[in-house]
């Protein structure tokens, strides 16, 4: 017989889908079920984040969310910590927008999502 641990052997990821950049960027500042790492959609923009205190883009159009700032970073890992996230938490919102066929910020589209 399986256990939990067996039978549900994946990690939970949260989504959030918005009109608007504006919204999904307010959302994170006061909407309590939004946590650090949540990916965050806003398909009419054409945008994919990922939720933290100053919510950030994976993809080249950002709208209202930020932008990381264009500096060498060799691995996911290393952009991950610089926002004192899970490397998941990026792997997955890049891995979304790749899956939808949008284009990354150019920060993002180097990181090895292995690394």
């Amino acid at each position: 017989m399986l256990t939990d641990s067996e039978r549900f052997a994946f990690t939970p990821r949260r989504l959030h889908a918005f009109e608007t950049s504006g919204n999904a960027y307010d959302a994170c500042q006061c909407d309590e079920a939004i946590a650090k790492g949540d990916t965050l959609i806003v398909l009419p923009e054409g945008v994919i984040g990922v939720a933290w205190t100053w919510p950030i883009a994976v993809t080249a159009a950002h709208g209202a969310l930020h932008r990381v700032k264009d500096e060498p970073r060799s691995t996911l890992a290393d952009l991950a910590a610089s926002f004192d996230m899970d490397v998941a938490d990026l792997a997955a919102a890049i891995a979304l927008a790749r899956a939808l066929g949008l284009a990354l910020d150019s920060v993002f589209e180097c990181a090895d999502p292995e690394a």
